[in-house]
């Protein structure tokens, strides 16, 4: 079987930790800012970990 290629957008997007956790940056964070609290904004500067759902797919894409 051919080796599995890295999808290099899905690499820049997403951080392997030491224990194998992905992840990810928060959406929201581009635009439409101003209603938005400073609260809310300041957590989404926080990276979360990629769904339990998209954890294969992740994985796969980044060639693990």
């Amino acid at each position: 079987m051919p080796k599995l290629k890295t999808q290099k957008g899905i690499a820049k997007r997403i951080r392997v930790t030491g224990t194998g956790k992905l992840m990810r940056a928060s959406a929201f964070k581009s635009h439409l800012l101003e209603h938005k609290s400073a609260k809310r904004k300041r957590n989404y500067e926080n990276k979360q970990a990629v769904s339990k759902s998209d954890r294969k797919t992740v994985r796969r894409a980044l060639g693990i």
